[in-house]
């Protein structure tokens, strides 16, 4: 049986994750803050947790040092949105904390548990392929995310070590119930948690979902700059 760690497991994605690799015979250790959704998910024979803020660096490496696994799902984050006319840099931090330094702090924190034919997993966004209205803080975590996913997976070869990156579309979770704006072909987060683990299990460099969705991110992607500006400036009008 394997171990699959996830680390922002208490709801959304992490939580469909947790539950159906749990269903489908993986040992889950399932990492976040609430302490009632870990008891409740622990109420099932496959999942064990652990309760700790990725944003702590030390709590983070004590509570990780010894944890023994064979895929790490580095999924906790949060979203904001910038108010341009009421700019706030300490919300960039904000947003920053657990959307890139707490999965670097996770990194750091499983380092020393590091062997070959491990999986290190770390989700981003589909936000990053383009400028999106008011993403500047949330893109731009997952952006630097992204990069950083791909730099390590080039460093952590030689050591055998799987690194994948997860780019999901909109996911209908407790974060994009705050949304006020369109969501097109918004999935449900068990949805996503299928998708999400087929992935996984099929190693691939680079997973998206909804399907179909991420096919259209990578091409508004590819277009040139003053394209990408007009169709985003429409999109703001919209809104």
């Amino acid at each position: 049986m394997k171990t699959l760690l996830i680390t922002g497991a208490t709801s959304g994605i992490g939580k469909a994750l947790a539950e159906h690799a749990a269903d489908n015979g993986y040992q889950v250790i399932a990492c976040g803050r609430n302490h009632e959704a870990l008891d409740n998910l622990s109420q099932h024979s496959n999942i064990e947790s652990l309760r700790f803020d990725v944003s702590d660096l030390e709590q983070t490496r004590e509570t990780l040092r010894e944890v023994k696994f064979d895929i790490a799902v580095l999924n906790a984050g949060t979203c904001e949105y910038v108010d341009a006319e009421k700019f706030e840099p300490d919300m960039f931090r904000r947003v920053f904390e657990p959307n890139f330094f707490g999965v670097v702090n996770c990194v750091d924190g499983l380092r020393p548990q590091f062997t070959a034919g491990q999986q290190l997993v770390i989700v981003d966004s589909m936000a990053r392929l383009f400028p999106f209205t008011r993403s500047e803080a949330y893109g731009a975590s997952k952006a630097a995310l992204h990069y950083f996913t791909k730099s390590l997976e080039v460093d952590l070869a030689k050591q055998g070590i799987i690194v994948q990156a997860v780019s999901p579309g909109f996911v209908e979770t407790p974060l994009t119930d705050k949304n006020d704006f369109e969501m097109p072909m918004k999935i449900s987060a068990e949805e996503a948690a299928r998708q999400f683990l087929r992935g996984i299990e099929q190693k691939k460099q680079t997973i998206f979902f909804p399907r179909r969705f991420g096919w259209i991110m990578r091409f508004l992607h590819i277009l040139p700059t003053p394209i990408q500006r007009k169709l985003s400036l429409a999109m703001r009008d919209k809104q």
